[in-house]
């Protein structure tokens, strides 16, 4: 998917419908010409529901969707009659949406099953026709109520990628081209910084037909939550992600520095990142001889880790053992 494509972040003004007025009508009939209250209720407003579509992974189709309107509810009428419900305006949105209100940031609500439906608006009540107020002393009742109004603002849709796995790492540590080769999925590789500008999901197959979802989320430098680099767009995409595989590169001047950095920008973007369950991996391995990778090994952090090449695809089983352990784990 290309970058223009992807959209992880809309803001749309979203309004519910009015309720209904109820009536206050009396029955009227040539036999009966003094009949009793036969107002009916008016019809609820409409709501403004999102819905969970498996096969979104993008806001791409609310890009240019900019005000959504629910129909109002109808007015109650004679005989009992209640109004129509208002139309129901469903925005279908990929699973790990966020609905936030635009200007508190107040969290509302979240989708993360398919089929799932969260009331983003709900619409107004319709109000009780005046059959509802008749009493021993009040046998004639004059009035009814209004329908309740529906509520209106601007809200914000925030895309987090549901993955099992989220790749962490420099630009040119070799995310895209891991995802590459254990995978099917293609994203952009090159040699140059921030060839990825758009996270990218790709499916790992295990044994015995079994699998998890891996993502590739643009690389962070250090400055990443203050929004340097593309950092601070992607950043929240790895909270969903049920572990994390740091990824460092041989070649790199300092593992311990490089490891530290990563958390730290993890850290100063959200510290409950750092709770998840997390492994390294050494990448580039082809670029280093045994001696090497024995000196390297005095500098690895205490977690598990791996060395691997895509290159070469040497120790991409046992990271994928290693992954598929920690996502199993006796809870």
């Amino acid at each position: 998917m290309t970058e223009s494509n992807f959209v992880d972040y809309v803001k749309i003004f979203c309004a519910s419908g009015n309720g209904g007025a109820g009536s206050a009508h009396f029955l009227r009939t040539r036999g009966n010409p003094h009949g009793g209250p036969d107002g009916g209720d008016g019809g609820k407003g409409g709501d403004i529901i999102l819905k969970g579509k498996q096969q979104f992974w993008t806001l791409l189709h609310l890009k240019f969707t900019k005000h959504l309107k629910a129909g109002h509810g109808g007015h109650g009428s004679r005989n009992l009659r209640t109004g129509a419900n208002g139309k129901n305006i469903i925005i279908e949105v990929p699973l790990g949406t966020v609905a936030r209100n635009a200007e508190t940031n107040e969290f509302l609500c979240e989708v993360t099953e398919d089929e799932e439906t969260v009331i983003l608006v709900p619409g107004g009540k319709g109000g009780l026709g005046n059959d509802h107020f008749k009493s021993a002393t009040n046998q004639a009742p004059k009035y009814a109520q209004p329908g309740e109004p529906g509520r209106e603002g601007w809200f914000i849709l925030e895309l987090k990628l549901l993955a099992d796995v989220g790749l962490v790492g420099f630009p040119n540590a070799g995310k895209s081209t891991l995802l590459s080769v254990i995978s099917a999925a293609k994203p952009q590789i090159a040699d140059y910084p921030f060839t990825t500008l758009v996270p990218n999901l790709g499916i790992v197959s295990y044994h015995d037909n079994r699998s998890f979802v891996m993502a590739d989320i643009p690389g962070i430098i250090e400055g990443a939550h203050e929004g340097k680099g593309i950092g601070l767009r992607f950043l929240r995409h790895i909270e969903r992600n049920s572990v994390l595989l740091l990824m460092i590169p041989v070649d790199c001047n300092d593992i311990r520095k490089e490891y530290r950095i990563l958390l730290n920008e993890l850290r100063l973007y959200n510290p409950e990142l750092l709770d998840k369950p997390r492994l390294l991996a050494l990448t580039k391995a082809d670029l280093a001889d045994e001696e090497i990778i024995c000196e390297l090994k005095k500098e690895i952090p205490d977690l598990p880790y791996v060395f691997i090449s895509s290159h070469k695809k040497t120790g991409l089983e046992k990271l994928k053992s290693l992954l598929w352990g920690e996502l199993n784990q006796p809870s």
